[in-house]
């Protein structure tokens, strides 16, 4: 019997490489609207962060995550719904 693939991604603040299913993505469409994508399906550019406030600081620092303040106020929701 095959063993079931598992798709890795990086987190975009502590640049680990976890299973997507653990990673919150972020994605920018077509129009240039950036939102939080809870599903992993809308259509775009996307990005993955880690469920934990630690990862959403170091990506604001580092600048590798350049998102509007609502954005980040609904992963820090997002991050507290998952603890």
């Amino acid at each position: 019997m095959k063993t079931k693939k598992i798709p890795m991604r990086m987190c975009v603040g502590c640049g680990e490489m976890k299973p997507k299913k653990e990673l919150i993505r972020i994605v920018t469409d077509s129009e240039g609207t950036v939102s939080v994508d809870p599903t992993g399906k809308k259509a775009g550019r996307g990005a993955y962060i880690c469920k934990s406030t630690e990862c959403l600081k170091k990506a604001g620092k580092s600048k590798k995550l350049r998102v509007t303040d609502e954005i980040i106020q609904q992963l820090e929701a997002e991050i507290e719904n998952e603890q």
